[in-house]
């Protein structure tokens, strides 16, 4: 029995399941993992990603903040792949009960997924820290497009977008959210992610249920954990299941 079978298996028995992904979900709808190197980025940054998107770093050099910010991370074309589409599909029917992201692209909602719980916070909700107005993504966007190098609001105070940086602590609900939602799961299954970014890999901790998960082409620190592993790409596990 393939990998894929496996799962297949293990979903027509359940109706609790929990998924939980990172990066590598979204790199098949062209979303770069901004972690990896490439040549385009040594040639145009100074510093390193995490230098870079750290609160610190914001606050002191905010151009060259949202100079990165607007090239790498300011994805609004992106759609979503078969991996989106399935984790809808499955919740649509009742099989899934929740998306726990580390990604901040918001393609698992485009795709259809209704419970979403963004770890990491969304590119697409962005807010002024002085008067708090709130600004989508195409609104920044298009503050960048009228050449402001660094948006700024209606009042003149810095819009900052609602993500979480280097430094900052996760939202409070959402980790309990997530926690309650994988500690209650029959199923979960980790996606695309080396669970290499804390707190939110510990998350997995807390998971007590039948069987553990974990598709993603790179070893994880959970791999010998889990009751199945699956080495390849996460469009192509998850889009090839029935729901």
């Amino acid at each position: 029995m393939t990998g894929i079978e496996q799962l297949q298996q293990m979903i027509d028995q359940t109706d609790n399941i929990v998924f939980f992904g990172g990066a590598g979900v979204s790199t098949e709808s062209g979303i770069p993992d901004f972690r990896s190197v490439d040549g385009l980025y040594h040639q145009k940054y100074d510093y390193p990603p995490e230098t870079i998107l750290s609160h610190t770093f914001f606050v002191r050099q905010t151009r060259e903040f949202y100079r990165f910010y607007r090239d790498k991370m300011l994805v609004l074309d992106a759609e979503p792949n078969a991996a989106h589409r399935k984790l809808a599909e499955l919740e649509a029917c009742g099989k899934l009960k929740a998306v726990v992201t580390q990604n901040i692209d918001g393609l698992h909602q485009r795709a259809g997924s209704q419970k979403v719980l963004e770890l990491h916070g969304s590119i697409h909700r962005n807010y002024c820290q002085r008067c708090h107005k709130k600004y989508s993504g195409e609104a920044l966007k298009k503050l960048f497009d009228e050449g402001q190098d660094v948006p700024c609001c209606t009042c003149g105070g810095v819009i900052k977008p609602d993500v979480v940086l280097y430094e900052e602590g996760l939202d409070s609900r959402t980790m309990q959210e997530s926690i309650s939602y994988i500690s209650e799961a029959d199923v979960l299954i980790i996606g695309g992610t080396s669970l290499a970014v804390y707190p939110a890999a510990g998350l997995i901790d807390y998971f007590n249920g039948s069987h553990l998960v974990v598709i993603n082409m790179a070893p994880t620190p959970r791999d010998r954990q889990a009751d199945l592993l699956i080495q390849e790409k996460i469009g192509t596990v998850l889009g090839a299941l029935h729901v």
